[in-house]
């Protein structure tokens, strides 16, 4: 979920339903603009809720640091809250702006979730304590 150009247009070519999310008015827009088949939701995702599930939910582009700080948790069940049994939540952001990655792991156990991978990079290089890290975790 998120409003990512590259990222959605990826997913709508490889997964069958595609919703974005996004709080930002001017980026569901545009995102709107470019992508109309996809259904797009100008929401916070702390305590969203649409009543869906999916197979795998993506936050890239930093999203967990982009919310207000104490509210990661919160962010984090609320996206948690979309992933179906056995699916997955993948997400990536830069670890040098104070939301740690035990931090991040503790929120998605909270919310259900466990680690299955973590990697440096969407290309799923190898993660040997980085500055940047993209993890998935499944719901099991």
């Amino acid at each position: 979920m998120g409003s990512e150009r590259g990222v959605c247009h990826g997913e709508r070519m490889t997964w069958n339903a595609v919703v974005g999310v996004d709080v930002d008015e001017s980026m569901i827009a545009t995102a709107r603009r470019l992508a109309p088949e996809i259904r797009w939701h100008q929401h916070d995702l702390v305590g969203l809720d649409l009543g869906l599930l999916f197979d795998v939910v993506v936050m890239a582009g930093n999203v967990p640091l982009f919310t207000p700080p104490g509210t990661e948790p919160a962010l984090v069940a609320g996206v948690a809250g979309h992933v179906r049994p056995y699916g997955h939540l993948v997400a990536g952001f830069s670890l040098d702006r104070g939301y740690t990655l035990d931090d991040y792991d503790a929120h998605c156990r909270a919310a259900g979730l466990t680690l299955e991978a973590r990697y440096a990079t969407w290309s799923r290089a190898s993660y040997n304590d980085g500055e940047y890290a993209v993890s998935v975790h499944r719901r099991l």
